[in-house]
């Protein structure tokens, strides 16, 4: 069975620890189960990222949608920050570390993002992402903060990272519009 931990930084985001099954031909992993997040609602929709090592992808945050990631291959720096007003965690920042260990061992955790919470991961090595969203892709919720805010303060493990342009023009957690503020009474 696996073990969903929630975070001890920001609330509503939850970190599960799949159980793995496995003899000599592999193994077996469930790596998301709907029941394992009574608060969520339903995730419609699966998408695959693959990235080079050295490219960051973030922040970004969303009014109405939830994310759960997963990280089948290489390693990852994932970054959140809570920018709910009226979060009993708003402005903290956890760092989450996903997918191969210095070891050789693979960590096999998700990671399950409410909305209001921004979300980035650095590629620390060539990798791949899963994520499932409770929401179709909308562009009017495709919203950011920019990387390298100093009110975030995140240690992205990487130097000089691979940006696309619209993460490059991200504002600063300060400059975001009051009508692009996420609000903890949206959803927990």
């Amino acid at each position: 069975m696996a073990i969903i931990t929630p975070s001890d930084v920001i609330a509503g985001v939850h970190i599960v620890e799949p159980a793995m099954h496995g003899d000599e031909r592999g193994f077996f992993i469930e790596t998301y189960r709907r029941e394992w997040f009574p608060q969520g609602r339903e995730m419609i929709q699966a998408n695959r990222g693959d990235r080079q090592a050295g490219c960051l992808v973030g922040l970004h945050y969303h009014l109405h949608q939830a994310d759960y990631w997963y990280v089948p291959f290489g390693k990852c720096r994932v970054v959140l920050h809570d920018l709910r007003q009226g979060s009993p965690t708003d402005g903290k920042t956890q760092v989450i570390d996903l997918g191969e260990r210095a070891d050789g061992t693979h960590d096999h955790r998700g990671i399950f993002i409410p909305p209001g919470v921004a979300h980035g991961f650095s590629a620390l090595s060539k990798m791949t992402i899963t994520y499932l969203v409770d929401g179709y892709y909308n562009p009017a919720d495709e919203l950011g903060v920019a990387w390298n805010d100093p009110d975030v303060g995140a240690d992205w493990g990487v130097t000089n990272p691979i940006l696309s342009n619209r993460d490059q023009q991200n504002p600063l957690r300060r400059d975001i519009s009051p009508q692009w503020q996420p609000h903890m009474a949206l959803r927990p």
